[in-house]
């Protein structure tokens, strides 16, 4: 059920703005048909999500089709042009470059970089709020941006690295398969973050972009020897926070009106 300001809306007037088959229709109706209720403040708040978890899904798409490279910490690599590399493996923001032209450069030019499955999550939020957002906007938003997995995250983004239970999952969600058994002379396949891309696939650097079997079943094939235990998907997702995201793209409405 989707309720704004407190009431319950007719879907139809809003789905009826979106392809039967889209990212957006199904979101709506996964949301209408939940138990759960899902509360916004306007239609411009829902649609706002709708925009952004499209685009996450987008910029999933974009990055499976780079040439972004798997890399563990010690073995990253990126562009020095546009970002500094730090001793643990991270990037920072080079001083004087905006971090809009980073973040593009990382698709542009994206055979100069590698790194693990967390850092390419966060990379696919920041190029997803680019795709939304004004270039501008977003160097105001994200003024320094350093990529290493959840730990040094933007507080504008701090609520991606949170998994939280959930019985109603929606694409572009965030997931974590669980490989419980890993073999420890592999620990980079203890697991493998992806996003749901609502298709019946998952996207996940270093795995690629698959149904959850088959993600499943090369977790499998890095388990110690005496392994018993298969590989899982968590019930448990991750993601932006939407409604606080929303404030910032108001307000760059009203800049710009």
């Amino acid at each position: 059920m989707i309720t704004i300001g407190n009431q319950q809306i007719d879907i139809t007037t809003i789905s009826s703005g979106y392809a039967p088959g889209s990212v957006e229709y199904k979101i709506l109706s996964l949301l209408d048909s939940s138990p759960k209720t899902h509360s916004y403040s306007s239609i411009g708040q829902l649609q706002f999500e709708l925009q952004l978890r499209s685009e996450i899904i987008n910029a999933s798409n974009e990055l499976y089709r780079s040439r972004l490279a798997f890399r563990i910490f010690r073995d990253t690599m990126c562009n020095p042009a546009y970002w500094e590399r730090t001793n643990n493996g991270g990037f920072l923001l080079k001083q004087g470059v905006r971090p809009s032209e980073a973040i593009q450069d990382i698709f542009i030019n994206s055979s100069l970089y590698g790194t693990e499955c967390a850092t390419a999550m966060v990379i696919i939020y920041y190029k997803a709020l680019l795709n939304v957002f004004p270039p501008q906007q977003f160097d105001r938003m994200f003024p320094s941006i350093y990529l290493m997995n959840w730990h040094q995250i933007d507080p504008l983004l701090r609520e991606v690295g949170w998994m939280r239970p959930t019985n109603v999952y929606l694409p572009g969600d965030r997931r974590y398969f669980m490989n419980p058994d890993v073999d420890p002379m592999t620990p980079q396949w203890q697991g493998e973050n992806v996003i749901d891309m609502g298709d019946g696939t998952y996207y996940g650097h270093g795995v690629g972009r698959f149904p959850p079997e088959i993600i499943i079943s090369a977790l499998n094939e890095n388990r110690r020897e005496d392994a018993d235990e298969s590989a899982y998907l968590l019930d448990t997702v991750g993601n932006p926070n939407y409604r606080n995201l929303y404030r910032y793209y108001e307000r760059g409405l009203t800049a710009a009106s």
